[in-house]
């Protein structure tokens, strides 16, 4: 990649045309048949999709959600011809930190918005201005209003090199920190390990994902807690981790049914939202209809859920690897949710990730889940001024 860097102002606007299709086809939807009393035990329950179909249908507004996104500051930058959308958010206080929140998904950028008022301008919420950062948002590529790679070989290392050139070369901030969950995590982790000069830490609730950890010789063995770790791990991926396996090998298949349905889009992210979150199997004590909708709509209106999971087949094809038991060149600070029986495993002991991570700061957040950037945002951000307070 060479050349400048582009940045533009950029305002959410979903033509009305395909608004109405959506319309139509959520007037069509046919939900699957469903043996009685067969709620989430075999995936999505088709009596609450079919409720909510009929909400997005009938009552969500996606113009007033789209307002609510255009009251951040939201760019495009254009990277050789690759937009990437951004939300640049400047910080009030004496002295803001660049700060690089990177999501994962399928929540989307959307899983870091209500970090960006928190750390932006923490004096309004109770905390002290001398922690503000100048918050940067951007949707990866292939996400949301971010365009979709055109060629083949686009997984996290591009991805890396692409954000840290957004950040560096369109924004100018040559020194930043990152918070990284998810698949943000292996994102996040490149841009580190690419240019540990600008970054000045990473913050994540998912450490174990990079770099990956080795318990073959010269590296001691798995202690007993590490053990149960990789056991639940390997458990886990055995009763819910299909849908990667799906992502790693056959995205193409998944992703056409899903872009042109809807109900089967929704369907599918319905799944990972109730499964991976803290609420008990209950959707709606973490998430009101109309934020799933929001997100779901993002999806559709971009036509991006086939580039979303394209990237885990990028991953594994074309990205370059990362020998087991590196070390990550810049301080780490983890949040670490509670574990949870279907959320990805990440409760790994600290032992585990000192083997491969300079452990600067280590918070137990009381509650959430997988997207605990969106579910416990006021945990989350002093959990980051925190860990970023010595090292501005």
């Amino acid at each position: 990649m060479s050349g400048t860097v582009r940045v533009t102002p950029f305002t959410i606007d979903v033509p009305q045309a395909v608004l109405d299709d959506l319309r139509r086809r959520l007037d069509r939807a046919r939900p699957a048949d469903e043996v009685a009393d067969a709620g989430w035990d075999y995936g999505t329950s088709g009596r609450y999709l079919s409720e909510l179909v009929d909400h997005w249908r009938t009552r969500f507004d996606w113009r007033a959600a789209e307002e609510r996104l255009n009251a951040r500051a939201n760019v495009r930058a254009d990277v050789d011809g690759l937009g990437v959308h951004v939300v640049a958010e400047r910080g009030t206080g004496p002295d803001p930190l660049p700060i690089v929140l990177i999501h994962g998904w399928p929540s989307g950028y959307l899983e870091m918005t209500r970090l960006i008022p928190l750390l932006a301008d923490p004096a309004a919420h109770g905390a002290d201005p001398a922690d503000a950062f100048d918050v940067v948002v951007p949707s990866l590529p292939g996400f949301g209003f971010s365009d979709p790679p055109a060629e083949r070989g686009f997984g996290y290392a591009r991805m890396a090199e692409t954000l840290s050139r957004v950040v560096a070369d369109g924004l100018g901030h040559r020194r930043y920190g990152l918070h990284v969950t998810g698949l943000g995590a292996y994102v996040g982790g490149r841009m580190a390990f690419a240019d540990p000069g600008a970054v000045v830490g990473l913050h994540t609730h998912d450490p174990v994902l990079l770099p990956p950890v080795s318990f073959d010789p010269p590296f001691r063995p798995a202690s007993a807690a590490e053990a149960r770790f990789l056991e639940r791990s390997r458990a886990w991926g055995a009763a819910e981790g299909a849908y990667g396996v799906l992502h790693r090998t056959k995205p193409s298949s998944l992703a056409h049914a899903l872009n042109d349905s809807p109900m089967g889009l929704l369907s599918w992210l319905l799944d990972k939202h109730r499964t991976w979150s803290d609420c008990d199997g209950a959707l709606e004590r973490r998430y009101a209809k109309d934020d799933l909708l929001t997100s779901a709509t993002l999806y559709w209106a971009t036509g991006s859920i086939g580039s979303s999971v394209r990237v885990y087949y990028e991953r594994v094809h074309a990205d370059p690897p990362i020998a087991p038991g590196s070390r990550l060149p810049v301080p780490t600070g983890v949040a670490m949710p509670p574990e949870l029986p279907g959320s990805p495993p990440r409760q790994a002991p600290r032992e585990m990730v000192e083997r491969t991570h300079d452990v600067r700061h280590w918070a137990e957040l009381p509650a959430g889940g997988h997207f605990a950037s969106w579910e416990e945002p006021e945990a989350v951000a002093a959990s980051i001024r925190a860990f970023f307070r010595p090292l501005r």
